[in-house]
């Protein structure tokens, strides 16, 4: 499953489903889809995040196979939605994901 975050004078987000789960319940949200964080909360949301993601590793490289291409970790997972937030914030806006 695909889901989409959007917000005012940002482009969308897409991402897939389990990723956007473990980010939304890090946020303080159940993980439902659809969702939506009015503009009023999105700073707590954002500073949510951001502490539930300090806790987790970056990164993890596979050293068995070096063909394989490494795990990309959760905080790097998350970037372009913590962009997202930082966006809505400045402009006071809604965040939805459908």
């Amino acid at each position: 499953m695909l889901v989409t975050f959007s917000t005012a004078r940002y482009s969308d987000i897409t991402m897939f489903g389990d990723v956007v789960s473990q980010l939304l319940k890090l946020m303080g949200h159940s993980g439902t889809v659809p969702g939506a964080i009015l503009a009023a909360d999105v700073p707590q949301a954002l500073a949510q995040l951001k502490q539930g993601l300090s806790t987790i590793p970056a990164s993890a490289v596979n050293h068995d196979n070096e063909s394989q291409e490494p795990n990309i970790g959760l905080p790097s997972r998350a970037l372009p939605l913590i962009k997202l937030l930082e966006s809505a914030i400045s402009n006071q806006s809604d965040v939805m994901w459908k």
